[in-house]
This record gives C-alpha cells, structure tokens and sequence, in this order.
C-alpha cells in the first residue's frame, strides 16, 4: 500500500504540476475510493498534504515578490475565523451518518465547482472588469474577506477551494492584477488556511499520518515533473482533460 501511495502522490502531483490547480480536487477522492477512507479522514488527509505541498511554492513566490501582502491579509481575516467555526461546528455536532453525507456532498459540490472555474478560466478576467464598474474600490476589502469566509467554510468541509476557486474570487475582485501577483497570492493565502484546517481535522482524528507520508514522498518529484511537461503540452488539452476528470469525480463522489 505504500507503493500505491507513492504513485498516487507522484500522479496528483504531476497534474499539478502541469495544470497549476487540482491536488485536492483529485487526492480527496483518490482517498476515498482507491484508500477507502472515510469522507472526514480523506479530507483532513489532503489538507495536510495540500499544505505541505504548497509550502515550498509560498515561499518561492514570496522570494520572488509576486505576494500582495495586503490581499492575502484580508483573505486570510475571513478564512481563518470561518475555518475555526466550521471546525467548532464538528466538534459540537460529532461526526453521525448525516454529517459524513454532508461532507459527502460539499465534496461533490465544489468539484463541480472547480470544474466550472477550470473550463471557463479565461471568461472570468472578463467577468471581473464588468463587474469592477458597479464595485467601488471602498467595497473591495469587505467583500474581499466575504470571499475568504466562503472559502474557509469550504476548504474546512471539502478540503476544496483554496487554489483553483480561491484564485478565482482574487480575479473577479481584481481583474487587472497580474496572473503572477493572482498565484502567488492565492497560494500564500492556502497555505496557512489548509494548515489550520488541517489542524482543526487532526484534532477530530481526522488524519491518516501513515498514508500522509508517502503520499508527500510521491508528490514532491511528480510536481517537478509536471512542471517540465507543462511547456509541451497545449493549455487546451490539459484544461479539457482535467475538466473532465473533475467532473467524473464529483459525480462519483455524490453517487
């Protein structure tokens, strides 16, 4: 089992590395059909992983200035509190049937959503600068932590949403900030909301530390492979393929 491990860190990790968005989208379920964990478990695992994977990449860009500090301050304002109750609210309700069907389906929820935001990533920019006329700038911190409470309620109960959606949210706020100021940003916003929800899951018992670490031991040399594909492959293909992966999972996931 640790070989599979392994090879399912190294392959998440290389569709990660290719398309910039997907890891949790793809382990979550990974985790629950291939490992057969439950639904809690599977998601406080990948938020562990999700935020030791991402470490690195945080700190590069923050080396490399591509950080709004400001915007991620914010982010990270309605994310963090959003996270702590949506934890606070598992511990007071426990985890019965009901609740493992909810995290079920806020599963499926946002990999249909991730979908969306993968098929449609160049509409979005579009979208923002229409909406950037009826948005004063005034309003742009409230509703910039309004997004940020959407996303750690969301990340707390999927463990999805942080990268491809949370990126998302910054362009239509932010239309015209740059792709690389977008990424760096997003990442430097995911790695601190995955690790506390991550801590708020492994104070549930909600981690496998056992499958954890060959999952990481996979996925460090398959994001660098993937990072070395991505200059080959069409922007198309890959959006087109992980798309319908996405979409394969959270149908799959629901059902």
């Amino acid at each position: 089992m640790d070989w599979m491990a392994i090879a399912s860190g190294f392959g998440v990790g290389a569709i990660v590395g290719v398309t910039g968005v997907g890891g949790g989208s793809l382990m979550t379920p990974l985790l629950l059909s291939v490992f057969q964990l439950s639904p809690a478990v599977a998601i406080g695992t990948d938020l562990w992983f999700a935020a030791l994977t991402k470490m690195s990449g945080s700190v590069a860009h923050a080396r490399h200035g591509h950080v709004k500090w400001g915007l991620t301050a914010l982010l990270l304002a309605g994310s963090i509190p959003a996270s702590i109750a949506t934890v606070a609210l598992m511990h007071a309700t426990d985890i019965t049937k009901g609740w493992a069907s909810t995290l079920t389906f806020s599963l499926g929820i946002a990999l249909f959503l991730t979908a969306l935001v993968v098929a449609f990533k160049k509409s979005w920019q579009a979208v923002g600068l229409r909406l950037e006329r009826h948005i004063p700038e005034s309003r742009k911190p409230a509703l910039t932590v309004a997004a940020g409470v959407l996303l750690g309620v969301l990340v707390s109960l999927s463990s999805i949403g942080a990268g491809a959606i949370g990126a998302t949210l910054i362009l239509l706020l932010y239309p015209r900030l740059e792709a690389r100021y977008i990424v760096g940003s997003d990442i430097a916003h995911a790695v601190p909301l995955t690790l506390v929800a991550g801590i708020g899951h492994a104070t549930l018992g909600h981690v496998n530390w056992t499958l954890l670490l060959p999952l990481l031991i996979g996925s460090m040399p398959g994001i660098w492979l993937g990072a070395q594909l991505t200059r080959r492959l069409p922007d198309g293909v890959v959006r087109g393929l992980l798309c319908g992966s996405l979409l394969l999972a959270g149908w799959k996931v629901i059902h």
